[in-house]
């Protein structure tokens, strides 16, 4: 019973957030500042879920300005729960296939993230390339999933170099956002779903005389270590919902 009405509960959600926030973008048409808003309601809905979310700002992170955030991406929750770590002044980069859903769609797509063709790579270069411009031009910083898909428990799938060329082409640092492992770990039938850590870690820049998939794999490696310290973490903190 507790499930349908957490189904029911963010259904609601996302229809009355899409139209709230469409009047939002009809005072603001595709201001910077957009998604941080609609982002800090949806991450409000993390409690819904019966979570807890907790998110470590490494020093330096708030002050950074313009900058490339990659998360890692695992499932539908993510919707929930890693809102609450976007930044003010932030846009994130999606497939394009994302403006189709319902509601939701419309919202992303209006609130200024950017929409990539991830199946047609001279476009993806095109779009990458805007990102670029765009950090440069309107000082905005681009939230990413390097990863490319959702892990749904493989655990930190290969990153795509998108990211990386994007950050070195604006010449901005990149922040890596980790958040522990969540599959299997939210049961909606469940009233307490326990902690969840969100760590946003210290900006890294890029050096340029490193590819971009060098740099990939670097990064790659601290976040799965950052990641399996937040699952040690997570089951200290949750062990009574194992």
């Amino acid at each position: 019973m507790l499930a349908v009405v957490r189904i029911i509960a963010m259904a609601i959600f996302i229809v009355m957030s899409a139209l709230c926030g469409l009047v939002l973008c009809l005072f603001k048409p595709f201001h910077k500042n957009n998604v941080h808003i609609v982002a800090s309601w949806f991450g409000s809905m993390a409690r819904i879920l019966g979570v807890n979310v907790v998110i470590n700002r490494a020093p330096g992170v708030d002050e950074i300005g313009p900058a490339i955030y990659i998360a890692n991406h695992q499932n539908n929750y993510d919707l929930f729960t890693l809102p609450g770590a976007v930044p003010k002044n932030t846009v994130s980069m999606g497939k394009k296939s994302l403006k189709w859903i319902p509601f939701f769609g419309q919202l992303y797509w209006l609130s200024g993230n950017i929409l990539i063709d991830r199946g047609n790579r001279s476009k993806a270069v095109g779009t990458l390339g805007k990102a670029a411009s765009k950090i440069k031009e309107d000082g905005v910083s681009v939230w990413m999933f390097p990863e490319g898909t959702r892990s749904y428990g493989r655990g930190l799938l290969p990153f795509k170099t998108g990211a990386f060329h994007t950050a070195l082409n604006a010449k901005v640092p990149v922040v890596p956002v980790c958040m522990n492992s969540t599959h299997k770990l939210i049961k909606l039938n469940r009233w307490d779903n326990g902690t969840i850590f969100i760590d946003m870690m210290e900006p890294l820049m890029l050096d340029e005389s490193v590819s971009a998939r060098d740099h990939a794999q670097a990064t790659h490696e601290l976040m799965a270590q950052r990641i399996a310290h937040l699952d040690d973490k997570v089951r200290e903190a949750n062990g009574k919902l194992a």
